[in-house]
């Protein structure tokens, strides 16, 4: 089966009880979208379900994607797929917005997972240390980590039991040999818990938008063996570099190009060795603490990065 198929059948799924939806012509629209227009095949479908919606008058977090299974949060690995969880409290955070009304991570002994919990959805708030069946939930995905969105379909019940959480953190030593499109000074999605990366002032969730600035690495460790990909969030970037989110963007106003930011980032970066530690999402690991241990030879260095 092809991938557009698939889409298709996903779309249908979700829609089929809300509305008189055509399965070939679901096809139809998203091949159109992405041979024509050269949208992505996963942009396809979310321009497509964004548009169904508003077809339906429904809202994003009132449709399911038909049965739903249960999986294990260190399996989750696909973005907007509807899932049930069986997972224990591990710590709950201060939201950001009253549009969110829980935030936390949860985990069982595949790993742990962030969660959100939006006021809208008026569900019973969560415990830490508590047990819960989740089911009914919604994948989300950024930079490589998965997160699940509690929402007003889902259903919360408490469970007399224990869970021994798992945990996901890993360390990697490697030498940094290539920094990748997307890093530097970017812009982010400012509304609610999105804060996906805008693509031409453009969110994929909500169109177009009035960006936020942000700092990021998305780097490439190789060990001599095999290669990493690692991502450094703003703090991390601005140790790592020496370059705060303030003077990245004074350097971009000063030079009315963003890319002058990634220029200096990979100068002072590129060809040393580092101790990276943080949790694995993906093929990506998340840094949350690093060490600097040196620099490697300038020509392998480059001849590392020209081989990936």
């Amino acid at each position: 089966m092809s991938e557009l198929r698939q889409h298709a059948e996903s779309v249908h799924a979700q829609f089929d009880d809300h509305l008189e939806v055509d399965l070939e012509e679901i096809e139809e629209r998203l091949e159109t979208l992405v041979s024509e227009y050269k949208v992505p095949p996963e942009e396809a479908r979310r321009s497509l379900v964004s548009s169904y919606l508003s077809e339906a008058g429904l809202e994003r977090d009132e449709l399911a994607g038909g049965q739903t299974e249960r999986v294990s949060v260190g399996s989750i690995d696909e973005d907007e797929q509807w899932v049930d969880v069986r997972v224990k409290v591990v710590e709950l955070w201060e939201p950001r917005s009253d549009a969110i009304a829980q935030v936390g991570l949860l985990g069982d002994e595949s790993g742990r997972i962030k969660f959100v919990s939006f006021a809208t959805s008026e569900l019973e708030a969560l415990e830490e240390e508590c047990v819960y069946e989740l089911s009914n939930v919604v994948t989300d995905e950024y930079e490589g980590q998965y997160s699940i969105k509690l929402n007003r379909t889902t259903s919360i019940t408490e469970l007399d039991d224990d869970i021994e959480v798992g945990d996901d953190t890993v360390e990697q030593i490697g030498a940094l040999v290539d920094i990748q499109r997307g890093s530097g000074l970017i812009k982010r999605c400012p509304t609610d818990d999105c804060t996906r990366v805008l693509q031409n002032g453009r969110c994929t969730e909500h169109g177009e938008v009035d960006g936020e600035f942000d700092l990021r690495i998305k780097g490439v460790l190789d060990d001599g063996t095999a290669v990493q990909e690692v991502i450094f969030d703003c703090e991390q970037t601005e140790t790592l570099t020496d370059i705060t989110l303030d003077r990245a963007k004074e350097m971009a106003k000063d030079a009315l190009d963003t890319s002058v930011v990634i220029e200096e980032m990979k100068a002072s970066t590129l060809g040393r060795y580092y101790q990276v530690t943080g949790p694995q999402f993906g093929r990506y690991l998340l840094v949350n603490e690093f060490e600097r241990l040196g620099a490697m030879d300038t020509n392998d260095a480059l001849v590392r990065a020209r081989s990936i």
